[in-house]
């Protein structure tokens, strides 16, 4: 073994380290190819045996790469850290410069940070898949997809801030002085864009509590429409004018919403008006065919409260008032719903001989 002895023997001959220690940062080198390749084979294959999620697997794959390089620099930044202990403690083995094992130790640190930012920024694609498993129709709407920008965006904001915090901690930055002095800018940019953070967190309340959705039609303090985009900073309705009405998304904590999207059903209540002249057996048949036809209706429901009856009788007609529920969604299907019906009605009377009050007819009798 006299190669081995003359090498732990050998002196400071080369960039102030022995030759023993040159063979170890060749071995690290050796090692960070090997564990990059392992970690480039071997993550996508765990992740994705783990999460069978389509754009988990496509941003795993993307990050092949950056996630290899995480695993070499972290290999390599072990073992510098090991043979610079070892220097410290006065070992024979290892001659390590502190300057040079400091300088070496923060570039693989570096490295290390960068790579895994770049696979964490890749990652964020994850939270679209996780947005889709909470969806319940398996289609994001606006909303939902301004959930998800918003949450990528912050979650990108955060990698940065965390790998800057660490990139500055391998350079050895002080952390204190420039915590200290973002706190400060911070502070000033809070002050600055106040409005603009409290529209923020007012849409992120917004998308959480979901109080409507897009296609939802609301009314929000005096403004009355129908929801058609929500943004980070705004809600925008259109009215029944057709207008557009832009809501800062910081009114909508404070300000009640009434949501006319979220009904169970549609009450719908109407009063018709016979003429006061109809026959009372007449009258009464019309009202049970009326509700027998509500009840029927496959677009109604709470058959027990709904009811057709004579309401009240005037000096010009009897007043036949009908209360009924649309199980629609729609406004539009609700004008359907209520127009067929309303024919059935008028059929209904011409099968009874029934007449609607007319003034002009009754004031010419």
């Amino acid at each position: 073994m006299a190669w081995l002895d003359m090498v732990q023997t050998a002196g400071p001959d080369v960039f102030g380290t022995n030759r023993w220690t040159l063979l170890a940062l060749l071995g690290l080198l050796l090692a960070g190819v090997v564990a990059r390749a392992l970690a480039m084979v071997l993550a996508p294959r765990i992740f994705g045996a783990v999460v069978r999620l389509p754009r988990t697997g496509e941003a795993l794959k993307s990050s092949q790469r950056a996630l290899g390089t995480a695993a070499a620099a972290g290999t390599v930044l072990l073992g510098l850290q090991r043979l610079h202990a070892m220097a410290e403690t006065g070992s024979d083995l290892a001659e390590f410069p502190g300057m040079s094992a400091l300088t070496l130790i923060g570039i693989a640190q570096f490295v290390l940070v960068v790579s895994l930012v770049r696979a964490a920024f890749r990652a964020v694609d994850v939270v679209q898949d996780v947005m889709d498993l909470l969806d319940d129709d398996d289609v994001l709407d606006g909303s939902e997809r301004t959930v998800v920008s918003a949450v990528e965006s912050v979650l990108r904001f955060l990698i940065l801030f965390i790998g800057g915090v660490f990139v500055a901690d391998a350079f050895g930055l002080d952390l204190t002085s420039l915590i200290a002095g973002l706190g400060i800018s911070g502070l000033a940019l809070a002050l600055a864009a106040k409005d603009t953070i409290s529209n923020f967190f007012g849409a992120m309340t917004v998308l959480m509590d979901r109080p409507f959705r897009i296609g939802d039609w609301v009314i929000v303090g005096g403004t009355e429409g129908e929801v058609i985009e929500i943004n980070l900073r705004t809600t925008i309705l259109r009215t029944s004018l057709d207008t557009v009405v832009t809501v800062p998304n910081a009114n909508l904590v404070n300000t009640p919403v009434e949501n006319f999207g979220k009904r169970r059903w549609r009450r719908w209540q109407t009063m018709l008006h016979l003429d006061l002249g109809s026959n009372p057996e007449a009258v009464s048949a019309f009202c049970d065919q009326v509700i027998a036809a509500v009840r029927a209706n496959d677009r109604t429901l709470n058959e027990d409260a709904s009811w057709c009856a004579v309401e009240g009788i005037s000096a010009q007609s009897i007043d036949v008032a009908i209360n009924l529920y649309w199980n629609l969604n729609s406004s539009v299907e609700e004008r359907e719903a209520r127009e067929d019906l309303m024919l059935d009605i008028v059929r209904i009377s011409r099968e009874l001989n029934l007449e609607f009050h007319d003034a002009r007819v009754r004031q010419s009798r």
